[in-house]
């Protein structure tokens, strides 16, 4: 059991998202601009956390930024969840630190075997 984050301006991929990993006994906070996600970050310091791309106040590369250039967030693993399909939009996650990256639409028994690799400390 892990306690996950999932920031996305989506509510359906919320939702998605968060009950995949509910079933597989997780503990899910979910939250919908950058800005919560970060501040979520902070307060709960997850197991790992799952961001978009686009969402109001921060962008996830942005929140990606800010938990890379904190000692206590280096190490945590961070799933990118994004719509963007570009090679230069994985290079530039991959760049800011993201541990791994999954392009819309997804699928969610995929999402989990991802989540659960990425726990294990396998990238």
């Amino acid at each position: 059991m892990a306690y996950i984050i999932i920031a996305d301006d989506d509510e359906l991929v919320r939702e998605v998202v968060r009950e995949a990993l509910l079933a597989e006994g997780h503990i899910v906070g979910a939250v919908d601009n950058g800005g919560d996600a970060w501040r979520a970050i902070v307060a709960k310091r997850p197991d790992m956390v799952i961001l978009d791309c686009n969402m109001p106040e921060a962008s996830g590369i942005i929140v990606l930024r800010e938990m890379r250039n904190r000692m206590e967030f280096a190490a945590t693993p961070v799933l990118i969840l994004t719509g963007r399909r570009s090679q230069s939009d994985v290079d530039l996650a991959m760049y800011e630190g993201a541990t791994a990256y999954m392009k819309k639409p997804f699928d969610p028994d995929q999402l989990v075997f991802r989540v659960e690799e990425l726990l294990l400390g396998r990238t």
